[in-house]
């Protein structure tokens, strides 16, 4: 049996809908951790990839970021929402559609500072974008509220046809969408 407070200290959350409050950024960081250290803090944006736009805002982390963080961007308020986390550094991390509305430049940045912070400690991911969930240990996938299959990425892409169709369709788009960047089409 766990108690409220140990949940709270052990667990991190990453939520679709970042909730950020109405101060600066470096407030809405220490929300995770009060007291916390400057090379901490530092560490956690180069962690969440924000430490450069951090540094090229007027005021840097004192900036206000207002209600709900109005003035960042979707990424932004993702990557200080994934900074708080880090500075947590909880037990246990939990991802909720992290980057589902996310445009392909901010996913990427997220992604990648995802992945520096579910290093060494337990994730749970959810997420449509099998991007998101390609190099975990497991992955579930369900089905109405149904675990139907597990296993690695590359076991799944073997044996299961939902899986490996819901791969070849995200990724498919995906390389549409590079062929079509590099490629002129003529009228």
């Amino acid at each position: 049996d766990f108690d409220l407070a140990y949940l709270r200290t052990n667990i991190g959350i990453v939520t679709q809908d970042t909730y950020l409050f109405n101060g600066t950024i470096l407030e809405n960081l220490l929300y995770a951790k009060p007291g916390a250290a400057m090379e901490e803090i530092e560490n956690a944006w180069k962690t969440a990839n924000i430490y450069d736009f951090i540094n090229s805002l007027p005021d840097k982390f004192n900036t206000l970021v207002g209600n709900r963080g109005l003035k960042l961007s979707g990424g932004e308020k993702q990557r200080v929402s994934i900074a708080r986390v880090v500075l947590k550094n909880p037990k246990i991390l939990i991802l909720d559609e992290a980057t589902s509305s996310l445009d392909s430049i901010s996913e990427n940045l997220i992604q990648s500072a995802l992945n520096n912070v579910m290093s060494g400690r337990t994730s749970i991911v959810i997420a449509h974008r099998l991007s998101t969930v390609i190099a975990a240990d497991k992955i579930m996938v369900l089905e109405n509220g149904v675990i139907t299959e597990t296993g690695t990425h590359d076991e799944l892409l073997l044996k299961s046809d939902k899986y490996r169709l819901l791969y070849e369709t995200q990724f498919k788009k995906v390389l549409e969408h590079e062929i079509n960047k590099i490629s002129p089409i003529s009228h």
